[in-house]
């Protein structure tokens, strides 16, 4: 279901109340400054998947992520803005990212940043929980309030594309939307780990690059069932030891990130429309479970429920629900 709001009803001094009530409850906490008298503007939401997608039409204002607004949060996003007409200012982590239309970035609901709209603007939001990116903490403050260009790189994929879904947003309201979702978030991650190896410090950027080889090489060979630390280390010329101590210094281990990678895709697949007639045990199979009642164990351990009963629980309706609480103003 299309969520679908706008001031132009209002009475002129209501408009604004209005907005950032309506901001608030799309998003996360926020505290919003009118820039201008005549305060115009229309929101429209939907949920792809985990995706929160929405297009915003409205004119000058300044939005703030504020640290008792944070406080007011019980969840952690990431957003991504892409710009489709006018300007903006983010800034977040002593950065500013000058956003005309095609360009966009991402930031971080859980530090302060601010959005500033000095004239009319449309953009479209994309909100998203944190764990998606698989951005380790100590590198999250390197990607937020980067401009990333939409005519030039991976950015030249994801620009258009997110173009084209706020262009036409009420039609990717489909059960195969959670397909569409899962492949945003793929282009995502390839972006996210991009950044990360071309902005990487030089005394650590051989190591971030050689995990970024491993991390990839893993995860195109999550359905083979003896994949192994020792497989990994084997592949990439290094020791098991040390490959060990490169996880061990992003906080997780190898056989975690395997499982965690394996139980991420086995969920995606139960949850997607298109999958609905394969059975549980082949979709484990295929990401590299060969016990199928150790993988309904760890998965009802990682996600609260049997795969079926989270199949069952798991159809895409597209409906956002709005809370009124722990608002800023």
């Amino acid at each position: 279901m299309t969520l679908a709001l706008r001031t132009a009803d209002l009475p002129a001094t209501e408009r604004f109340e209005f907005w950032r009530s309506v901001v608030c409850d799309a998003f996360v906490p926020l505290r919003a400054e009118p820039g201008t008298d005549d305060f115009h503007g229309r929101l429209r939401s939907i949920h792809l998947g985990e995706l929160q997608v929405t297009e915003i039409d409205a004119n000058a204002h300044t939005i703030h992520r504020t640290p008792r607004a944070i406080a007011a949060s019980d969840h952690d996003y990431f957003k991504l803005g892409l710009q489709l007409r006018g300007y903006c200012v983010l800034t977040q982590d002593g950065r500013e990212a000058p956003l005309t239309p095609g360009d966009f970035a991402i930031y971080d609901t859980t530090r302060p940043y601010t959005l500033a709209f000095d004239d009319s603007y449309r953009q479209l939001v994309l909100m998203l929980p944190r764990r998606l990116l698989r951005v380790a903490p100590e590198d999250v403050g390197r990607i937020t309030a980067v401009r990333v260009s939409g005519r030039q790189g991976v950015g030249a994929l994801v620009s258009p594309l997110l173009m084209r879904l706020a262009d036409h947003l009420d039609e990717y309201e489909t059960p195969g939307s959670v397909r569409l979702a899962d492949n945003i978030v793929d282009l995502l991650v390839t972006l996210v780990a991009d950044r990360l190896e071309i902005e990487a410090p030089c005394p650590d950027s051989g190591r971030r690059a050689l995990m970024m080889r491993i991390t990839s090489f893993i995860e195109s060979h999550l359905g083979d069932h003896d994949l192994g630390p020792d497989t990994v280390a084997a592949a990439h010329f290094i020791s098991t030891r040390y490959l060990h101590k490169l996880f061990r210094d992003e906080g997780t281990t190898v056989s975690c990130w395997i499982r965690d990678r394996r139980l991420e895709h086995c969920r995606r697949d139960l949850r997607d429309p298109l999958q609905l007639d394969r059975a549980v045990g082949a979709i484990a199979s295929r990401w590299g479970f060969a016990d199928a009642a150790h993988f309904s164990r760890i998965f009802r351990s990682a996600y609260g429920a049997s795969p079926r009963e989270y199949r069952l629980t798991s159809e895409p309706t597209g409906e956002i629900t709005l809370s009124v609480a722990d608002r800023e103003y």
